[in-house]
């Protein structure tokens, strides 16, 4: 059975990309397959994992191509490997609206708080926990949701709380955010919308 050819697109340590993969390994994503890893930085660590993982891997460099560039090489990657799905895990670079319409309905990301809290333009990264703290919130998380044209705005697929605990700080509540919530629910919404493909494809019997 052909399977939904899916490209991750990362820029640092690839925490989320290896969950993905493990969760591939574990069966966890019967309809779809990880067959191409992007990296906006050539010294991704997450490059590193999926050479482990034999699979195909590739840098585009953002800072030295500039954002028309650094689209098109990715486009052009996403064109040569025949993807389906687009997954942005730990990926630092906002997709333009053009890039973004491309690929409707077909681009995951994640994002590390329950949107609609701490989100949106410039919120990323460790700067997402160092907000919920200085908020004083006493529960964060994790959320998938499809991408459009407004950053962190397009359609929720999950969410999952973690508890704040005293004395975190925010590589503390991050790590665990990743761990408790984004390593559970990404690969979950994954599945869902390769399962949701594969039907409308016909290829699901």
């Amino acid at each position: 059975m052909l399977k939904q050819r899916i490209a991750v697109l990362v820029s640092g340590g690839g925490t989320n990309l290896e969950a993905l993969l493990q969760a591939e390994r574990a069966g966890a994503i019967p309809h779809g397959e990880i067959v191409l890893v992007v990296a906006s930085n050539p010294e991704a660590y997450a490059l590193k994992r999926a050479e482990n993982h034999g699979v195909a891997h590739a840098a585009v460099n953002r800072k030295e191509l500039g954002a028309e560039a650094f689209e098109a090489g990715i486009a052009a990657l996403l064109g040569e490997y025949a993807i389906d799905v687009v997954v942005l895990a730990g990926f630092l670079s906002i997709l333009s609206a053009q890039f973004v319409r491309r690929w409707p309905n077909r681009i995951l990301n994640v994002h590390p708080s329950l949107i609609p809290s701490f989100c949106g333009k410039g919120c990323y990264g460790l700067h997402v926990h160092e907000k919920a703290l200085a908020y004083g919130v006493k529960v964060t998380g994790a959320t998938v949701h499809l991408v459009n044209e407004v950053p962190d705005g397009g359609k929720i697929l999950l969410q999952k709380a973690v508890e704040v605990q005293p004395g975190d700080t925010p590589e503390t509540l991050q790590a665990r955010v990743m761990q408790e919530a984004e390593h559970i629910i990404l690969p979950e919404a994954i599945k869902i919308l390769s399962t949701q493909r594969q039907e409308e494809r016909g290829a699901l019997t």
